[in-house]
């Protein structure tokens, strides 16, 4: 694949034409998508739409077959593997369903990680994720292993992990999947709270239906459950590996009506 023209400057990510296939059988079927700056974009779809090999293709993880990926002016789609790693680990963060937090270190060392490997000093690695983990609400699970953790406190870990280095982009893939209900809420505010605060772009997939406003004069459900959480700036959804609404790389007005994912 060669690189071509680069995105427009108000897209901190973009891709165009993604094409992905596992053992012969298509993920990604001519998927283009733009990002912008400091957005919260949501991407829905069924298990087995593409959302995880979406989202590793947009964060260097995954090669795509064909088609092009764009990090501001860098075009990842033909990075050397050493470099896509290197901009991986300093301008990506990731978050997956599963917390995946070492086993042997405490909640602050599997948090500073990131600052830790890219050389900053352990006094100053350690005050910043204890700040993260506080504005996560697991400050006081700082000296705890994973095992001593619930799974919502550990997830935080993961989180704080994440946004520790305050990356450009935060790619979340499923990340209140195991939670319980009133935990995806708490999760979903932290993590959408500290992205906006910080400036940072986040990607996140969902599986469970996005709860778009409803339209004007209409009554919510009787047996509805509050709360939704405003959650994106604008929600796409993948069938099939195919984008089915909200792909365009058209470059019109920014829509920043909130939506929301129902907790």
């Amino acid at each position: 694949m060669s690189a071509k023209v680069a995105p427009p400057d108000n897209d901190v990510l973009w891709a165009r034409g993604l094409d992905c296939a596992h053992q012969g059988s298509p993920a990604l079927t001519g998927v283009s998508i733009a990002v912008r700056d400091s957005e919260v974009l949501v991407v829905a779809g069924a298990r087995g739409s593409g959302k995880t090999t979406l989202l590793r293709c947009l964060s260097g993880r995954l090669r795509p077959d064909a088609g092009e990926v764009w990090f501001n002016s860098v075009p990842l789609h033909v990075l050397a593997p050493r470099a896509r790693d290197r901009l991986r680990r300093d301008r990506f963060g990731w978050v997956g369903s599963t917390p995946e937090l070492v086993p042997e270190l405490a909640a602050w060392e599997n948090a500073a990680l990131p600052l830790l490997l890219s050389g900053v000093s352990g006094r100053t690695a350690r005050r910043t994720a204890l700040e993260w983990l506080e504005r996560l609400d697991v400050g006081d699970c700082a000296s705890r292993r994973p095992a001593a953790l619930l799974q919502s406190e550990r997830q935080r870990v993961a989180i704080a992990r994440s946004l520790v280095h305050r990356p450009t982009v935060l790619f979340a893939d499923e990340p209140t999947a195991p939670l319980h209900r009133h935990e995806r809420t708490a999760v979903l505010r932290t993590l959408t709270t500290a992205a906006r605060s910080h400036g940072i772009t986040v990607i996140l997939t969902a599986q469970e239906p996005l709860g778009l406003p409803r339209p004007a004069g209409t009554a919510a459900p009787a047996d509805r459950r509050p709360p939704e959480i405003p959650v994106a700036d604008r929600v796409l959804t993948l069938v099939d590996g195919r984008l089915t609404a909200g792909g365009s790389l058209s470059a019109g007005p920014r829509d920043t009506t909130p939506c929301s994912l129902s907790a």
